[in-house]
């Protein structure tokens, strides 16, 4: 009889990255809505880091440097917005700066300093 039915070497293992996507959203609301940016920039880069993960892992994506430098592109561009608007959400555009640009530095960073694999 078996020790652990259903379990097989055939089926895929159980992936890490949904239950940090699950907490970087609130924690990344929660930041923002408050408006505690240490608390928004690590939500921000513990939801955009877990998405690329998912990316990377469901192959969508060779590596995660590019999917960590598109989603910088779009919180530099959200952020970038909520500070030149005349609504009164300045900081909170800062944090979201800040993760952008903390994404966007490793993401290129990655690519450019990390030996592709099967490459020496």
């Amino acid at each position: 009889m078996d020790e652990q039915p259903g379990l097989s070497d055939q089926y895929r293992m159980a992936s890490p990255w949904p239950i940090f996507v699950a907490f970087g959203i609130p924690i990344a609301e929660l930041g923002i809505l408050f408006d505690v940016f240490v608390v928004a920039v690590g939500g921000l880069l513990l939801f955009c880091g877990s998405l690329t993960g998912l990316i990377r892992e469901a192959g969508y994506a060779k590596t995660a440097w590019r999917p960590l430098a598109a989603f910088a592109v779009l919180l530099l561009a959200i952020g970038g917005a909520l500070v030149v608007t005349d609504v009164n959400l300045v900081t909170r555009g800062y944090a979201i700066i800040t993760a952008g640009a903390f994404l966007a530095a490793v993401g290129i960073g990655g690519e450019l300093f990390v030996p592709k694999r099967g490459t020496v």
